[in-house]
């Protein structure tokens, strides 16, 4: 019959359990604590490389730029000119500025021959320069006014031409009067919508003295 191992001690079987299982912990705390390093020490890296660089302030906001006034158009200067009873050439040139500063100053206006929205607007011109007053929306009065006007000239027709051909669309503007409030071309052939914003403006400028004959008609008309 084969020999047998002697038996080996309780006691000694324990510890030498109890020895392993505190050699294991302690490997699998080692791998732990060595993963951790690892990781931390790349995220304390980037961290030092960051610190490491100089600050840069951020590029300053470029300055706002004003917006260029609009440039008259020939209409315009030519109507300016007519105003200022100048030879109506469509050229801003040295007698047309100078011309400009002495109305600007009996206006009291900044006298530097320029064709600003308020020199237009005194002038009674309405142009691409100016403030855009022809858009404006009417008063109800102004409304009321037009609306008679329109009837006494034309019978509210846009298309209408008196029969010498001067007096057009309407409200029977002159031509060098539809130039002088901004307009261009035919009045009869501009749309019906133009033809009552330049006509609002000539009344905020001149009152009713352009339609001498349906101007004060319209006036009395309740």
């Amino acid at each position: 019959m084969p020999q047998l191992s002697p038996a080996v001690p309780s006691s000694l079987l324990a510890r030498s359990v109890r020895r392993g299982l505190l050699l294991a912990s302690a490997g699998l705390a080692l791998s732990a604590v060595s993963a951790s390093a690892q990781s931390g020490g790349g995220a304390e890296a980037g961290d030092a490389a960051v610190a490491q660089q100089p600050a840069t302030s951020p590029a300053p906001a470029p300055a706002p730029t004003s917006t260029p006034a609009a440039k008259p158009t020939q209409a315009t200067v030519r109507s300016v000119q007519r105003k200022l009873r100048l030879k109506a050439d469509g050229v801003i040139g040295p007698r047309t500025r100078a011309a400009v500063r002495r109305f600007q100053r009996r206006q009291g206006l900044k006298a530097d021959g320029r064709l600003t929205p308020e020199t237009l607007a005194k002038l009674g011109v309405v142009g691409r320069a100016a403030s855009a007053p022809a858009a404006a929306t009417p008063s109800a009065d102004a409304s009321r006014l037009l609306e008679a006007i329109a009837q006494c000239e034309s019978g509210g027709e846009p298309t209408k031409v008196s029969a010498d051909g001067r007096h057009r669309g309407k409200y029977q503007f002159l031509v060098s009067t539809w130039e002088g409030v901004g307009g261009a071309g035919d009045p009869a052939a501009a749309p019906e919508v133009e033809q009552d914003q330049r006509a609002a403006a000539l009344l905020a400028a001149e009152g009713t003295k352009p339609w001498p004959v349906c101007g004060p008609q319209a006036e009395r008309t309740p």
